[in-house]
């Protein structure tokens, strides 16, 4: 096994530490984006440039303001159950 694959496998023997604070949701951005360009490349009949990324943006958003709107709810609930 050549060193850059050892270090590869190295790096999946620990979790990547992820703090419990808002700039933790960050992380979901690239996941997010990956997971919307893979579901529409598959749902679209005819995949031109102009109407893919605007349905990935469409797509890409409105996922992303609902993780926000969830997360604000669920802070709300948590802040008036621990008051």
């Amino acid at each position: 096994m050549s060193m850059i694959g050892a270090f590869v496998v190295a790096s999946f023997t620990a979790p990547e530490k992820i703090g419990a604070n808002p700039q933790s949701m960050l992380w979901l951005l690239p996941l997010v984006a990956a997971i919307v360009v893979v579901y529409k490349a598959t749902k679209l009949p005819e995949i031109k440039a102009g109407n893919f990324l605007k349905e990935v943006a469409i797509l890409f958003g409105s996922i992303i303001v609902f993780i926000v709107i969830i997360s604000l709810a669920l802070c709300t609930l948590a802040w008036l159950i621990t008051e």
